[in-house]
Order: C-alpha cells, then sequence, then structure tokens
C-alpha cells in the first residue's frame, strides 16, 4: 500500500439543508494520479476547494500527508500545486509576465522557475504575444504553468480540460501524465468527461450529489465492469428461447425486437450462433461488448451519463 497523500474524514460541507458534500472519504495515494468523475454540480470543486482550505467545511476532516490541514495550512500548502476555475490573468500582458507578477506575490526566488514551467507545459519564454490573444488552450497551459511553477509535489487540478479542443486535450493529457510518471507527482484532477479520465487516472472516485459512490483503482474498476455478447438476430424474443432451451441459459436481457444480450459468457459464440440459424434466424451480429466507464457510471448512479 503506497502512501496515503490525501484522507478525508467524512468531508461534509452544507449550505442551509442542502449538502452539497456528504460524508466524503477519499483516499489519494502518492504517485499516483486520482480522477474524481462527477456531473457537474456533483461536488467535485467544492471538495478541492474544502482540501485547499478555500471553503471551510461543515464537518469532518482533511489530511495530507498525514496531518490535518487545519491549523497547518502554512506548511502543507506551499507544498501544493492547484487550479481551481480560471486564474486572474491579465489580458494585457503576456504569459512570462503574468507568471512574473505571480512569482514576487509568493516569494519564489528561484529564477529559473518561470522558465521551467513554460518550458513544461510548451509554452514560449519571454514571448511578445499578449495573454488576450491566446488560444483556449494556451491559456489552459498557462494557468497549469502557474500551478507547476513553485515545483508542488500535489497538484489538485478542477476541470484542467474543460473547453480544450482534442488536440488541446492531447496534450494537457499527455503533461499530466508525465508529471506523475516522470517527476513523481502526486495528481487528483476532477472531470466530467469520462473517456479522457479512462486513459489518464490510476485511481477513480465517483462522486454523485455529493455522495461518494465508488473508489477504486481503474484495473478494479475494468475488472468489475460488466461483460456480455450481444446478438442482432430477426427475432429477439424467440433466440431467448432457443438459448434457454439448448443452453439452460437465464442471464439474456431482450433490447427491443432484434436485439439480445447474454450476461454469462461460458457458452461458445459459434455455437449459439449455430442454434440461431438451425431454428431459421438471421444473425446479422454477434460481438462481445465490454461495458465501458460511460455506462458503468450510469449503472452505478442510476441515471442518465455524466455530460
Amino acid at each position: 500500500m503506497r502512501e496515503v497523500v490525501i484522507k478525508t474524514s467524512n468531508l461534509t460541507k452544507q449550505y442551509g439543508q442542502q449538502k452539497s458534500v456528504a460524508d466524503l472519504n477519499i483516499h489519494v495515494q502518492k504517485g499516483r494520479i486520482y480522477g474524481l468523475l462527477g456531473r457537474n454540480g456533483a461536488g467535485k470543486t467544492t471538495t478541492m476547494k474544502m482540501l485547499l482550505g478555500l471553503t471551510q467545511p461543515t464537518s469532518g476532516k482533511v489530511s495530507v500527508w498525514g496531518k490535518p490541514l487545519s491549523g497547518n495550512e502554512k506548511e502543507l500548502l506551499p507544498r501544493i500545486g492547484s487550479l481551481i476555475e480560471s486564474p486572474g490573468f491579465y489580458p494585457n500582458l503576456t504569459g512570462t509576465e503574468n507568471l512574473r507578477i505571480f512569482a514576487e506575490l509568493r516569494g519564489l526566488t528561484n529564477r529559473n522557475a518561470i522558465k521551467n514551467a513554460l518550458d513544461l507545459v510548451g509554452l514560449p519564454y519571454r514571448d511578445k504575444k499578449l495573454f488576450s490573444q491566446y488560444s483556449l488552450g494556451m491559456k489552459q497551459r498557462l494557468a497549469i504553468a502557474l500551478a507547476v511553477m513553485h515545483d508542488p509535489e500535489l497538484l489538485i487540478l478542477d476541470e484542467p480540460i474543460n473547453g480544450l479542443d482534442p488536440i488541446g486535450i492531447a496534450e494537457v493529457r499527455a503533461f499530466i501524465r508525465a508529471l506523475c510518471d516522470e517527476r513523481d507527482k502526486t495528481i487528483l484532477i476532477s472531470s466530467h468527461i469520462l473517456s479522457e479520465i479512462a486513459l489518464l487516472a490510476d485511481d477513480i472516485g465517483i462522486i454523485d450529489q455529493g455522495v461518494l459512490l465508488e473508489e477504486e483503482s481503474l484495473a478494479e474498476l475494468e475488472a468489475r465492469s460488466r461483460k456480455y455478447i450481444r446478438f442482432v438476430v430477426s427475432d429477439a424474443e424467440q433466440a431467448a428461447r432457443i438459448l434457454e432451451n439448448s443452453f439452460r441459459e437465464k442471464q439474456i436481457t431482450v433490447q427491443g425486437r432484434r436485439e439480445l444480450w447474454v450476461n454469462h459468457m461460458e457458452t461458445p459464440v459459434a455455437k449459439m450462433v449455430s442454434a440461431f440459424v438451425a431454428h431459421g434466424l438471421e444473425v446479422s451480429e454477434a460481438a462481445t461488448v465490454e461495458e465501458s466507464l460511460e455506462e458503468y457510471f450510469k449503472r452505478v448512479t442510476g441515471g442518465e451519463g455524466i455530460a
């Protein structure tokens, strides 16, 4: 078991009668990427703000590196880099000039800190282009450069790929993965883009209406995801009866007039197809399907998906 960098104990944030976050217990391990998944409004941003001391919890505790955050902010927060919503960059200044202001405010003494941060995210140093002329992808990369400029051990990134085009998403994804793999950073990243988290995260937490429903490694989640055989035939009801009579299959779901799913994977697909054909059915498709992260999310939350 790796060292746990972030641990919350029954973390709760309540506004009036509404609980934005309810009894949250998450565990972010050292040197791994933890993806916090949830719909917009599920409580992801509120959680991250509490982890950074930007919002005080109604109840519960936050521990970072084994120490309570409350009372140890001056020691712990300088070791953390964060991206929560959009930083207030000056549109009439360049990226380098903007970072220089933040470096002075933070009292950074490393003269190469700004250049190193810009190099990391692939932005030019001392460029003449103003922030107002940046593309959305460049603006997001500058925000991440600000988060890593002081070389933190832990990164907390709220929706860092939100609004980016496919090329920008791929660039930011590769950069975040490299920070973890090559620089041993621990990263907590929130998102509602399931396909990207599936490509990026080592561990997954699923939050819905402020409640943590699942927390497991991506490998464990994939092992638990449902697998089934999908058939498209001329008569799905008749096909289901054939499977029940010929193979004693009971785990069958009929999807409309022509489609059925078989959850039991032991009977060879070829045998089932042969049985259908022998009874005069036409088989247009037969394939093994693995449940996607989107489908798993729907099943766990009992909802309509994440978007």
